[in-house]
C-alpha cells in the first residue's frame, strides 16, 4: 500500500473522529431515531470475486456465487489498528446474534505492516481477539482492490442478491449499521428479525475512546510516516545511532534516547536500557510494537510525568508499569482516569531486540 494511501487514511480517521463528537453532543442526528423500515439503501455494485485470498482461516474458501442467498457482511481490518479494535465488539456480536437468520461476516485481513503478513501472527491474533467467523487473508490487497477501498476498519452490506447495498468507513453509526443488517435480513425472507439492538460491554483496548478528550493524533515511529520527532540532530535513516531526549516535548512530539536504528517502517533498539518518551493527551496510550526475532521477549518499564502510573496504567502494564514484550501486536500501556492533560510518557526497554512501529490514542 502506497504512503499516500495511508495519509488518506490518517486524514479520513481524523475527521471521522470529530463526526463521532458531534453526534455524542447532539450536533447531528441519531441513527435511533430512524428504524431499519425508513434507511434508504442504494444498489452500490456487486460483491466482487472474493477468490483472490491467499488463505482462509476458520472457514473454507467462500465465493461470490456460494454466498448467494446469504446476507454478508465484509469487514476489512487489520490486527493492531485500534480503530478497527474499537469496532470489533459490535461486529463480534452481529455476527453471533444473526448467524442462524442468514448472516455471514467475513473479515478481510489486509494488513499495514510486513509483520501482519506473517499467517502465525494472525491465526493468534483472531484467536486472542475471538475474531471465530471467516477469515480472508489478503496479504496482497487483491480483494482490497477489487472493492477499491482505502481505509480500516471499513464495512460493506451484502444483501441477499448479491448486492452491495451500504458501506461505512471508521468507527461509530452501529446503531444504523445494525439496522441495515436487519433491513437486509427481512428482504432476505427473514421473519425473525426484531428490531432490538446489541448491547455491548466493551473492556480494555475494545473500550470506545474518549473523544472528547482526545488531542494527540495516530503517529508512526518508522521514518516512512513519522512526525514531530524531536531528539537533538534528527532521525538517522537506516543506521544505528546514539540518541538523547530534550529536556522537555511540546504535546504530540516524541524523542528517543539509547542505541536505535530508524528504519523505514519501525525504530529497533540495539542495546538495553533505551527508551521512547512522547507527550500526550488522550485517556489511552497504546503502542504496536514487537520483538524484532520470533520468541525473544524483552521487559520493559512505563513511566507517565516520571512515576509510575498506578491507577493509569493499561491492559499490558502492572500499576507500577513493567511488562513485557512478547508478541508483535497492539499494546494498551496507558488508561489514565480523568482529569485529562498533557502528559509525558516514556518506556524503557531493559533488553535490546525490540521493534517499535506506531502510537495510537483514545
Amino acid at each position: 500500500m502506497s504512503e499516500d494511501t495511508n495519509d488518506e487514511r490518517r486524514r479520513f480517521l481524523a475527521a471521522a473522529s470529530m463526526t463521532i463528537v458531534a453526534t455524542q453532543l447532539g450536533m447531528i442526528g441519531l441513527a435511533e431515531a430512524q428504524s431499519n423500515k425508513t434507511l434508504q439503501l442504494s444498489i452500490e455494485g456487486d460483491l466482487p470475486s472474493l477468490g483472490s485470498a491467499t488463505v482462509w482461516l476458520n472457514s473454507p474458501p467462500l465465493t461470490a456465487a456460494g454466498l448467494r442467498g446469504k446476507v454478508v457482511l465484509i469487514d476489512f481490518w487489520t490486527y493492531t489498528c485500534i480503530n478497527w479494535m474499537r469496532t470489533l465488539p459490535y461486529v463480534r456480536a452481529w455476527a453471533a446474534r444473526y448467524a442462524d437468520q442468514g448472516l455471514i461476516v467475513i473479515g478481510v485481513h489486509a494488513p499495514e505492516f510486513g509483520f501482519e503478513k506473517d499467517l502465525d501472527n494472525v491465526r493468534e491474533a483472531a484467536r486472542d481477539l475471538k475474531v471465530d467467523y471467516p477469515i480472508a487473508i489478503d496479504n496482497d490487497h487483491a480483494i482490497w482492490r477489487a472493492f477499491k477501498n482505502e481505509y480500516w476498519p471499513a464495512l460493506y452490506f451484502v444483501d441477499a442478491r448479491g448486492r452491495i447495498r451500504h458501506h461505512y468507513f471508521g468507527e461509530g453509526e452501529y446503531e444504523q449499521s445494525e439496522m441495515i443488517i436487519q433491513r437486509l435480513l427481512a428482504e432476505a425472507g427473514n421473519g425473525g428479525v426484531t428490531d432490538e439492538l446489541v448491547s455491548i460491554d466493551a473492556r480494555g483496548a475494545e473500550a470506545a475512546a474518549d473523544w472528547g478528550s482526545l488531542k494527540s493524533p495516530e503517529n508512526y515511529v518508522g521514518y516512512q510516516r513519522t512526525e514531530n520527532f524531536a531528539s537533538p540532530g534528527g532521525a538517522v535513516m537506516d543506521k544505528r545511532h546514539v540518541y538523547a531526549a530534550p529536556a522537555r516535548l511540546r504535546l504530540n512530539h516524541w524523542a528517543l534516547s539509547g542505541d536505535w536504528t530508524v528504519e523505514k517502517q519501525a525504530t529497533v533498539l540495539n542495546e538495553a536500557n533505551g527508551r521512547i518518551a512522547y507527550r500526550f493527551h488522550a485517556r489511552d496510550l497504546h503502542l504496536v510494537m514487537g520483538p524484532a526475532a520470533r520468541g525473544h521477549s524483552v521487559p520493559f518499564r512505563v513511566l507517565i510525568d516520571g512515576q509510575p502510573p498506578r491507577a493509569a496504567h493499561g491492559v499490558d502494564a502492572d500499576d507500577q508499569g513493567n511488562g513485557t514484550v512478547i508478541a508483535q501486536r497492539l499494546y494498551q500501556l496507558i488508561r489514565q482516569p480523568k482529569p485529562i492533560a498533557d502528559r509525558q510518557f516514556e518506556i524503557e526497554f531493559l533488553d535490546s531486540g525490540v521493534a517499535a512501529f506506531a502510537f495510537t490514542f483514545g
